[in-house]
């Protein structure tokens, strides 16, 4: 990186931010109540209300949000007359998985081979720091040249929509000439990326009965109706032979005319195995960004340890939809429902229940912040030129907030590559990207104040 005063000070600042980091990564600020206790996102969120504190923000507020969650909201005042930024990240992150398969814990900051390992420290704990260190760096330059509204959601992972909803019932609140998502990644590491497209989501909860209790397979298997398997000839309705989606009624067959993504790229970013295929047609960007994708996330059925010889009576799974622009996430989740119900053999007993949803986004791309953000990006990034790219995943509050806003322009960056293996065993963040990019959206800041 090309050496001026942003950058020295965010270099500077590293090792405060890893030690931050490593304190909020400690937090098991899994939004789900049920598995998590409710006080781990609690101290996370008065650990992030702190550090705005610390940095001089005023406003500041834990905002209940109708799902149960807290999100934190400050502000920082600007010069006058000076345009609104809001910077957005979340620090509730994805359950663990199994604490077992990763190599090291995920709820301690380990650095190892160059990255820091932990859960969240890329999706979207790594976020929230970047916000940071970008703020100081530019307070230690001059100050910080615009109005800074700042949003830290409690649910985003959820995909419950409290603080969508709140959003909605105070309009006024995160009303801003331009949005930072601090919650995307670049392309690979080192490439400079703003993500111009995110696929919205249905989450439903799909259950099958066909017996008044479990049966001996024995003296009963090959006539009565097995719920596990009436589960799985619907579950696997959703994928034609070649693994693309197939819900009835819903397109599949968009293209991506943006950044490509090479099949060969793609097996080693997903650490694809060899030999085996991947899914679906068309090119790899056109069935991440373009088109829709179901995925089976659990099923609710007997473990292979200490299973019985038996004839299900009922059985359950847990469906996510992801689903493109142009395609409305609502509409999308019915055709889901009526593909599931329709799909179901035997005249088994079906109900598909929605769990959560958030609309699909498309940012415009023609607007000064774009400019802006670009000239940050070379100079972050020497030598690179800044990309757009499409994200399969979804952050609901995007869509809510052009609606609230149409004016508003909003960015998508963050820490989310494909290295950060987010969602999966050992979530890591690369020092450099936070770095890196802390530096871009200071520059950004000060480019767009103009």
């Amino acid at each position: 990186m090309s050496s001026n005063p942003v950058a020295e000070t965010v270099a500077s600042l590293m090792p405060r931010a890893k030690a931050e980091l490593a304190e909020l990564v400690a937090f098991r600020s899994v939004a789900d109540f049920e598995q998590f206790p409710k006080s781990e996102s609690e101290a996370a969120a008065n650990w992030i209300a702190d550090a705005l504190r610390a940095e001089g923000f005023v406003d500041i507020a834990l905002l209940d949000t109708p799902d149960g969650t807290q999100s934190v909201y400050g502000s920082l005042p600007g010069p006058a007359g000076a345009k609104t930024v809001l910077l957005y990240a979340h620090y509730d992150v994805q359950p663990p998985l199994d604490e077992a398969g990763w190599t090291t814990p995920p709820f301690e900051l380990t650095e190892r081979d160059g990255r820091w390992y932990g859960r969240g420290s890329a999706d979207c704990k790594g976020g929230v720091i970047m916000h940071l260190l970008a703020l100081r760096a530019l307070r230690t330059n001059g100050g910080v040249p615009v109005n800074v509204k700042i949003i830290v959601e409690g649910s985003e992972e959820q995909g419950t929509g409290g603080l969508e909803r709140y959003a909605e019932q105070h309009p006024e609140l995160l009303a801003a000439d331009t949005i930072v998502i601090g919650d995307a990644g670049n392309f690979r590491v080192g490439l400079p990326t703003v993500t111009t497209i995110l696929r919205g989501m249905t989450l439903v909860r799909v259950s099958v009965e066909t017996l008044a209790g479990n049966l001996h397979s024995g003296q009963f298997g090959g006539a009565a109706p097995d719920a596990l398997a009436a589960l799985i000839r619907a579950l696997d309705s959703l994928r034609a032979e070649d693994g693309s989606t197939t819900v009835d009624g819903l397109d599949a067959s968009a293209e991506w005319d943006g950044l490509e993504y090479t099949e060969e790229q793609f097996r080693s970013d997903a650490k694809v195995l060899d030999g085996v295929g991947l899914t679906g047609s068309g090119s790899v960007a056109d069935r991440l960004w373009a088109r829709p994708a179901v995925t089976v996330l659990g099923i609710d059925c007997p473990p292979v340890t200490g299973a019985t010889p038996s004839v299900h009576a009922g059985a359950r799974a847990l469906v996510s939809l992801r689903v493109p622009p142009g395609v409305d996430a609502a509409e999308a989740s019915k055709l889901l429902q009526a593909h599931l119900e329709t799909h179901t053999p035997w005249g088994a007993r079906v109900t598909v229940e929605q769990v959560g949803q958030g609309q699909p986004f498309r940012a415009d791309v023609s607007s000064p912040a774009y400019q802006a953000m670009a000239d940050a990006m070379a100079v972050a990034y020497p030598g690179e030129t800044m990309q757009y790219a499409g994200q399969g995943g979804s952050i609901p509050l995007c869509n809510t907030l052009a609606g609230l806003y149409p004016d508003a322009e909003i960015l998508l960056i963050g820490l989310s590559e494909p290295e950060a293996q987010i969602h999966a065993l050992d979530e890591s963040v690369s020092p450099q990207e936070l770095e890196r990019l802390s530096v871009a959206e200071a520059l950004f800041l000060r480019n767009y104040a103009g």
